[in-house]
């Protein structure tokens, strides 16, 4: 009997075949077993060596495991950034053949990116083919570019769609997590390092991918969430819409000095209708008894007049947003109300002031009109009847006020009466002057000197910016007063 062949211990092997109590044969940057396998290795990627000894699952004798990761179908439906993130395709071109998970992840990646760049695309623009047009085949092309952060939003996002068609979908919801939850990851370490001409744009277009995300989501807070109410303080109000879309408003401003001559982010934006605002305060419009007893409410904040002109300024601002997408709503322009009320009406609905409700409860009747889009359905109802919930029917005051968002959200029909609706939208959409356009831009160059007069500690800038864009006096101070509020710029005489 020939003599057994001496056996030398290695204590320097990958930490998965140390996991596994198994030799490794110790090549760099990825070791044997880990290449048969189509897994990560500590050789390779050093940083992540934590992450890669997984608990050991026994297995019989006679029978050998795929891949060392569980199946796509057996993990939870909410999986953390780190542990269950899909590992894109795109990220590893160097990967050895694949093992039967990782097809899994592959296929699904492929399923993701056919719908959007086919049929989700086609959702994120209201009525715009040229915007259209950039979501399916410019965004795609940028995001493959080398911005991974994009291209993880963009695949969230069409997860998210199909998860709206089928909503049991197990691998569908761990993928719209996932891709997710990598894309905030990336997307804050950006930010984190500052922005700059090269991911201004894929910065932009991610942070509006993460708006769609976080207003779809709401449609399956049942699912996750067990219910839209918390159990002590009822409707939960949708205040990361609001923050979100709001974080796109500070990306143009922060980086409009690059985005302002970009062919990709220029026409989204100027396909979108004109603020036109009438923040006078003068004459009766459709939504003005919203701001009757204003006054009244501003007393009771005490005797600090900057606060009840922020507040006054923040109920005037959103009324008038209202009156402006009221008439338009089919061009999307209730969307804009997001973006543009201040930090303070923010701040009034955390407070839960019945204003501040009964505002928000006719800007979700507004969506009622965009029913048809996917990541709208069923808002307008939904909402509505939640922020209802919080009043009493007993409430003289404010009751009275709830009837038409109430009429709208519960209308039955397709096509709503301009008697019900109170204006006749397709009228109003006939007399828009298209040439107003160039005013979202102009509006946008505002916010961005005066985000860039912050940042730099020139509050003497604020006066020159306003003259410059002083059109009409009155209406561009009361404007500009808006603009500092929600930039926390110190107002100046």
């Amino acid at each position: 009997m020939p003599p057994r062949r001496s056996h030398k211990k290695s204590r320097a092997g990958c930490r998965r075949c140390k996991s596994r109590k198994i030799k490794c044969d110790e090549v760099h940057p990825r070791c044997g077993n880990c290449s048969k396998h189509g897994v990560a290795c500590d050789f390779e990627h050093p940083e992540i060596a934590d992450t890669l000894a997984p608990p050991e699952t026994p297995h019989p004798a006679n029978s050998a495991s795929p891949c060392d990761s569980p199946s796509i179908s057996s993990l939870p439906p909410t999986p953390s950034a780190t542990a269950s993130t899909p590992a894109p395709i795109y990220r590893q071109p160097d990967q050895p053949p694949l093992s039967s998970n990782s097809k899994n992840d592959r296929m699904m990646e492929l399923k993701l990116l056919h719908h959007y760049t086919t049929i989700t695309c086609e959702t994120l623009a209201i009525s715009s083919p040229v915007s259209e047009k950039i979501w399916r085949e410019t965004v795609p092309h940028l995001a493959f570019s080398g911005a991974d952060f994009l291209a993880d939003a963009l695949l969230a996002v069409s997860a998210l769609h199909l998860r709206s068609i089928s909503p049991q979908d197990q691998e569908l919801i761990r993928a719209s997590h996932s891709y997710m939850a990598a894309t905030l990851s990336e997307y804050s370490a950006r930010l984190g390092k500052g922005i700059n001409e090269s991911n201004a744009e894929a910065l932009f277009l991610t942070s509006a991918l993460i708006a769609f995300q976080s207003t779809a989501s709401r449609i399956f807070t049942r699912d996750d969430s067990g219910d839209l109410k918390d159990r002590s303080d009822g409707y939960v109000l949708p205040l990361s819409w609001f923050h979100s879309f709001q974080g796109v408003k500070t990306i143009v401003a922060s980086s409009w000095q690059w985005l302002r001559n970009s062919g990709i982010v220029i026409p989204i934006i100027e396909s979108q209708p004109a603020l036109n605002l009438d923040l006078s305060g003068k004459g009766a419009t459709f939504f003005s008894d919203l701001l009757v007893g204003v006054d009244e409410e501003l007393s009771g904040l005490g005797d600090d007049p900057a606060l009840q002109r922020s507040t006054r300024q923040a109920y005037q601002h959103a009324v008038a947003v209202l009156d402006w997408a009221h008439k338009i709503p089919q061009t999307g322009a209730p969307l804009v109300f997001l973006a543009t009320v201040s930090r303070r009406f923010v701040d009034l609905l955390e407070l839960r002031r019945p204003r501040a409700l009964a505002i928000l409860a006719s800007y979700f009747a507004l969506l009622k009109f965009l029913d048809s889009v996917w990541w709208l359905k069923g808002v307008a109802r939904r909402e509505v009847m939640g922020i209802v919930s919080l009043f009493d029917p007993d409430d003289d005051e404010w009751w009275p006020r709830l009837q038409w968002p109430l009429r709208i959200a519960l209308y039955d029909g397709d096509i709503i009466p301009p008697d019900i609706w109170g204006a006749d939208p397709a009228a109003e959409t006939a007399r828009m002057d298209r040439a107003a356009q160039s005013g979202v831009v102009s509006h946008i160059e505002l916010l961005s000197r005066m985000f860039s007069a912050v940042q730099n500690n020139m509050p003497g800038a604020l006066d020159a910016v306003a003259q410059r864009y002083a059109i009409d006096k009155e209406k561009e101070m009361q404007r500009q007063l808006m603009l500092m509020d929600d930039l926390h710029v110190p107002q100046v005489d």
